[in-house]
């Protein structure tokens, strides 16, 4: 049957003000990565980042420019002519480009932030957007900290910048200060005393999720004339974070009784989606997380196990097949061949390269040796940790850890060198297990790291569940995530601090530019 709801843009900002979320910063060849599935997820815009912050940002817009053609491509620049320009160097070979400008609105930043007048502020923004409209047609403005703004000079702002050429009008609770019922009111004054608003206009929101709101927010900016929705994949940002995408979307399909609106996504890639932002910055979904969380499809409780068995409509509102959790009878063991692998990665959303399935399959032995049962979890965690794409300089080839206390923790280690085939052997010791094998490998590849943070995640359940290890890595002052899954820790952190050290190896030899730095300006 065919939806005839109205559709409801969505505005994905994972990228962008996402990314600002504390420990989530991304390299050039992982915001692509990002850009890729997010072009899968039917996204309507990527907001690939805001170009004037950092030469790495300036890249990622630009190189996403180019690659993802089917969304529509947005840079963001503040109200200045500087940021404009370099938006739009960035944003030039976009299929579909958009500049994104945006100034504070609200009496409070006008007077402690801006130091400027309503009038000021006003001429800056149509100022901004007509600088904006004369390099690209796509032009959204935003009213930054909306939430505290005065009504009428709201939509004082909305008018004049909508007749200074903007095509989409931004309307963000920046601090995350509103409540659905409010917020739903002051988008309803706008469509009421902005003439033709939406019909000159897409009308937008950007909710925070300070109070936990911002999805209901959301909602209710929709329902009362909102036409687009900035959010952001796992609901990460500054922070409590953004609009969760899932959460928005999947209301949209499973109310259609009360919903007016749907949207273009493909439900099916949501899970894929949060898994691959999560691999890349090691910032893990709560198992209570609503729609891609650990617990989202789970049911410990008896009645519960009861009635789902009966019928899952008992106490499930969604399958979790409706947004990518697949779940499949065939049982991949130590006797599994290729070709059962190769179907099952397919079935989650991975076609492999032959290259890439033979050192998957090289894993999956491996870890089907260590336990008995192979969940899409391990082989999730196999294709995205075991699979990497940075080269290799030195492989773990064998690890041996002495730890207790009541002993001095030591480390020894066989690393080859790929580049000339060497085996090299080395021993340390350190304060734990851990310690000694870091300094160990710091000793063989000639660096000296600092470990910065390090976290361990058992991905399935039982004593043999696979355990994934994220760390970060100081090396010269500039920091390296490194990550790797094994049912035994210490050969996961092992390889996971050689994942960050080929890193940095490789950002050394190819004179990688790391700066990370961040004009934290969000909307």
């Amino acid at each position: 049957m065919s939806d005839n709801r109205r559709k409801i843009v969505i505005f994905d900002t994972t990228l962008r003000d996402g990314e600002q979320s504390p420990g989530c910063s991304m390299n050039l060849e992982e915001k692509l990565r990002m850009a890729l599935q997010l072009e899968k997820l039917n996204v309507n815009v990527i907001e690939a980042g805001f170009p004037i912050a950092s030469e790495g940002d300036f890249k990622a817009v630009n190189q996403i420019s180019k690659q993802v053609r089917g969304a529509i491509i947005a840079g963001l620049a503040r109200a200045v002519k500087i940021d404009i320009d370099r938006a739009w160097e960035a944003l030039k070979s976009a299929a579909k480009p958009r500049i994104h400008t945006f100034i504070a609105t609200s009496d409070i930043h006008l007077k402690y932030k801006l130091k400027r007048s309503r009038q000021e502020v006003l001429d800056a923004a149509v100022a901004a957007v007509k600088l904006a409209k004369s390099y690209c047609e796509d032009v959204e403005f935003s009213c930054e900290d909306a939430g505290r703004t005065d009504d009428e000079y709201l939509a004082q702002v909305v008018k004049a910048t909508i007749e200074a050429g903007a095509t989409t009008i931004n309307i963000p609770d920046t601090v995350g200060y509103a409540i659905p019922s409010q917020w739903g009111a002051r988008i309803k004054h706008l469509v009421e005393n902005v003439p033709d608003l939406t019909q000159k206009a897409v009308l937008s929101v950007h909710c925070h999720n300070d109070l936990g709101l911002a999805v209901a927010n959301s909602v209710a900016a929709c329902q009362n004339g909102a036409g687009q929705v900035e959010c952001t994949i796992n609901g990460i940002g500054e922070r409590a974070g953004n609009a969760s995408l899932e959460e928005f979307v999947m209301a949209c399909r499973t109310r259609p009784d009360l919903l007016d609106f749907t949207t273009d996504i493909k439900t099916k890639e949501i899970y894929p989606s949060s898994r691959l932002l999560s691999n890349i910055t090691g910032a893990f979904v709560q198992h209570n997380k609503a729609i891609v969380g650990k617990n989202a499809f789970a049911h410990e409780a008896g009645i519960h196990q009861d009635g789902v068995l009966k019928d899952s409509l008992t106490y499930e509102i969604m399958t979790p097949q409706s947004v990518g959790i697949h779940k499949s009878d065939i049982v991949l063991g130590k006797h599994s061949g290729r070709h059962a692998l190769d179907n099952r990665f397919r079935e989650l959303g991975f076609e492999l390269e032959k290259k890439d399935l033979d050192k998957a399959y090289v894993l999956f032995t491996k870890l089907a040796d260590q336990k008995k049962n192979i969940t899409d979890e391990d082989l999730l965690a196999i294709v995205q940790n075991g699979i990497q794409n940075i080269p290799e300089k030195w492989h773990l080839k064998y690890i041996q850890t002495v730890g207790g206390n009541q002993i001095v923790s030591s480390a020894t280690l066989v690393l080859t060198d790929k580049t000339t085939g060497e085996d090299v052997k080395d021993a340390a010791t350190g304060d734990g297990p851990v310690s000694a094998l870091c300094n160990t490998i710091d000793r063989i590849v000639g660096l000296e790291g600092i470990l910065n943070d390090y976290q361990v995640h058992s991905i399935a359940e039982g004593r043999d569940a696979v355990g994934e290890v994220f760390l970060r890595v100081i090396f010269d002052g500039v920091e390296y995530m490194g990550k790797a899954a094994s049912t035994d820790v210490m050969d996961a952190t092992a390889r996971a601090y050689l994942n960050a050290v080929n890193k940095a190896l490789f950002a050394r030899e190819h004179g990688v530019d790391k700066d990370k730095q961040k004009a934290k300006r969000g909307v």
